[in-house]
């Protein structure tokens, strides 16, 4: 009988991985912020359109600086479209790559699953294949409940705009990814970044830092506490509209993974020879610390990584030895998402890597170099992406004369 019974198991668990080979597991359940797209059937009429062209007839200022950012490329960017498409084209990516109604070619009018990654859909008469290839185009933010939202609220605007109290609030609709199931074993879903900076707000919480910004947002809930718009969206001095009164505004760049002096702005790096150890042994320290993110660096998809070179080098610059090192987060996808190892940069905690140097090594010089790459070269392959940029770019160089 026990017998009988461990094989029946052992045949239900064999047929579950398999099956769980053949249907992998969705990555993240669809959270309720973002499940539905962004209703504009109430938009005002004293707004000429939802294109950032007719909000950037006013706002000049904000709608430069949005053509310059990944956000109007959430659509259009081959990386994301030959991903997308290699992975089904799953519906629920267009609820965050182009959030408005008008944006999707169907209407979400319901899900046959628990994780909303199977929508009910019907033919959307108001699809804008235009206002599509926008991405996070204004409206996607700054348009809710048929009001246009600011910090400000009020003004003497020809439009309508309702106050929003913590402007993280916006960020938090597609950046929270929930990855709380059963099935799953990993500490954070992909593109859950909030997720990562949530574990790390009871230090900063307990120092009862004021998070109130100068630009009008006041915080109201613990998203107040994230810090995405103080970080990303730097303050400066101008006016809303053009002849209008100069007032504290935010810059609308949203500058991340992709923007070098971002990368580099979040990390404290010290790269020189640590304390003696005689003549026929130097030892050289390279020191990284993550103290301008909250978040781990790299975040977002688990693609991104760093990687960290140690050389020796000779006369003429060749390299003679190296010691490479990866901060990545490696996560098994199937037959179970599995949370494997995370050696990426948390907050606050620094990462040393040392190269021993010998008296009869015949280099003249050590190299240290960190390189960001926004995607692996296995997986650039496996999609077959061609890309026409560069997937990975230097942070980090300094060569010490021994």
């Amino acid at each position: 009988m026990k017998l009988k019974l461990t094989v029946s198991i052992m045949i239900i668990l064999i047929v579950f991985l398999a099956w769980r080979f053949i249907r992998p597991m969705n990555i993240f359940v669809v959270d309720d912020r973002f499940a539905w797209p962004v209703d504009t059937a109430q938009a005002p009429q004293s707004i000429t359109g939802l294109a950032a062209t007719d909000c950037g007839s006013c706002h000049q200022a904000f709608y430069e600086e949005w053509q310059m950012t990944i956000h109007s490329q959430a659509w259009t960017d081959p990386y994301f479209q030959r991903d997308w498409h290699f992975e089904d084209a799953q519906p629920a990516c267009r609820l965050c790559h182009t959030p408005l109604d008008v944006q999707l070619p169907y209407k979400v009018v319901g899900y046959s699953d628990e994780d909303k990654w199977d929508p009910i859909v019907e033919e959307n008469p108001s699809f804008d294949p235009v206002l599509q290839h926008e991405g996070v185009t204004c409206a996607a933010c700054h348009y809710r409940d048929g009001k246009i939202v600011g910090v400000y609220g009020d003004t003497d605007a020809p439009h309508p705009v309702r106050k929003i109290e913590d402007p993280n609030q916006v960020c938090v609709r597609c950046h929270i990814v929930d990855g709380d199931r059963w099935d799953t074993f990993y500490r954070f879903p992909a593109c859950g970044t909030v997720a990562e900076i949530q574990t790390g707000l009871a230090p900063r919480s307990a120092q009862n830092i004021d998070v109130r910004g100068s630009s009008g947002e006041v915080a109201v809930s613990e998203t107040g506490v994230l810090g995405c718009v103080e970080c990303h969206m730097p303050l400066v001095m101008r006016p809303l509209v053009e002849g209008g009164v100069v007032r504290a505004s935010r810059q609308h760049l949203w500058r991340g993974g992709h923007n070098v002096e971002m990368v580099k702005s979040a990390l404290t790096i010290e790269f020189a020879e640590k304390e003696s150890q005689g003549q026929a042994r130097r030892v050289f320290g390279l020191t990284v610390t993550n103290t301008g993110a909250a978040h781990y660096v790299p975040t977002g998809t688990p693609d991104r990584h760093l990687t960290v070179s140690l050389r020796l080098l000779d006369e003429g610059g060749e390299i003679l030895s190296v010691k490479n090192h990866t901060l990545e987060r490696t996560v098994m996808w199937r037959p179970l998402i599995v949370d494997l190892q995370d050696t990426r940069l948390p907050r606050g905690e620094p990462r040393e890597y040392e190269l021993e140097v010998g008296s009869d090594t015949g280099a003249v010089q050590v190299e240290a170099e960190i390189r960001y790459h926004l995607l692996a070269e296995s997986r650039r392959e496996r999609i077959e992406y061609e890309n026409r940029t560069p997937i990975d770019y230097e942070v980090f160089r300094q060569r010490i004369p021994l």
